[in-house]
């Protein structure tokens, strides 16, 4: 990880996966994966040998592939699909600058930058980060493997509000339809990311909709595919 040292509180302090690390994963994930490519030929030619079996014509058809075209081929294939695992995962990782007066975010295609009279509590929740606001609105949920430490020592370092966990996840409350406790639209959209949730839309779209409900004041957080909420302006913080 690297870590440039603020020499004045407005300074950037960032944090971000460095180019070493990223190169092992990418090794590592392509090797795993190539392991896993001929582990399919391993198993193919014990399917095929079998008197019946499910997918026998497909195995038959696959090792009817002369070598050392079927193992190098599936080793390939299998190190190609590492290596974009890795590579799509990288879109979603994202860097972190702190200042004294801002934190700037930052991942391919994105950038947040949120100014310190905006943020209140900063934690990591899972493998997110997560900035709420003065009255615990969710201003920033972003993809992030960065060491602990290193994250709470940066925002602590320039003042900010670090905590182990979500200081409002007593909060949180099971979403079932038509809860009356929220507004007709509240209830629409966590209708609509439910059913995303559950292979209808993309992840994209379940973000989008988790953004839309803190606009309007509700705050989101998932176990598996079941919606737990919470109001943001229930319990303001001071400063």
């Amino acid at each position: 990880m690297r870590r440039h040292q603020r020499e004045h509180p407005d300074a950037l302090t960032t944090l971000a996966r460095p180019v070493w690390a990223w190169a092992v994963l990418y090794i590592t994930a392509a090797a795993l994966a190539a392991g896993l490519g001929w582990l399919v030929r391993v198993f193919a030619n014990w399917l095929a040998s079998l008197e019946w079996a499910p997918m026998r014509g497909p195995a038959r058809l696959l090792v009817s592939i002369p070598e050392p075209w079927l193992t190098a081929g599936l080793v390939a294939l299998g190190a190609v699909a590492g290596l974009g695992l890795i590579f799509f995962d990288s879109l979603e990782q994202v860097s972190v600058g702190v200042a004294g007066d801002r934190v700037v975010l930052k991942r391919p295609g994105h950038v947040q930058e949120i100014t310190r009279d905006r943020i209140g509590p900063v934690f990591r929740d899972r493998d997110h980060l997560v900035l709420l606001g003065r009255r615990g609105e969710e201003i920033a949920r972003e993809k992030c493997d960065l060491s602990v430490r290193e994250l709470a020592a940066a925002f602590t370092g320039h003042g900010y509000a670090w905590t182990d966990g979500d200081p409002y996840l007593d909060d949180f409350r099971p979403w079932v339809p038509k809860t009356p406790d929220l507004s007709e639209h509240a209830n629409s959209l966590l209708k609509v990311r439910a059913e995303a949730m559950e292979g209808s839309g993309s992840a994209e779209v379940v973000k989008e909709l988790r953004r839309e409900l803190a606009r309007i004041g509700v705050v989101v957080r998932d176990k598996g595919k079941r919606q737990y909420w919470r109001r943001s302006d229930e319990t303001p913080l001071d400063g």
